[in-house]
């Protein structure tokens, strides 16, 4: 079963999310800032993450680069997402594999996880 990592600080929207993709077959799990998600990460070893961009503590691009410097998560999957354009991110972090505006159709997601990781 594919593992994923949900880092989002709005908590209640990072649960739905988890719960939508365990209906779709895949094991879930949330974090609400970057330096849990990092913890997190080492205890589950995810194939996906989907991580917010602006995040207290430490925002989705801080996170992200954090998790890439470990050998372990190098080829891990990152769906990057904001409010933000995607142009006012890329100057400050651009090895994401996907980048995802809110407010985003469900399905749009549920296609980038599919053919990122499979099922």
């Amino acid at each position: 079963m594919k593992t994923i990592l949900v880092v989002d600080d709005e908590l209640g929207s990072a649960e739905v999310l988890s719960l939508i993709l365990e209906e779709e077959g895949y094991r879930a799990f949330c974090a609400v800032n970057g330096q849990l998600a990092l913890v997190q990460a080492r205890e589950v070893v995810p194939d996906l993450v989907i991580v917010d961009y602006m995040m207290p503590l430490m925002n989705g691009a801080e996170f992200s680069r954090e998790l890439r410097r470990d050998p372990q998560f190098s080829h891990t999957k990152i769906i990057l997402n904001s409010g933000l354009p995607e142009v006012a991110i890329r100057d400050q972090f651009d090895s994401y594999d996907a980048f995802l505006r809110k407010p985003f159709k469900v399905e749009t997601l549920l296609e980038m996880v599919e053919r990122f990781i499979g099922r």
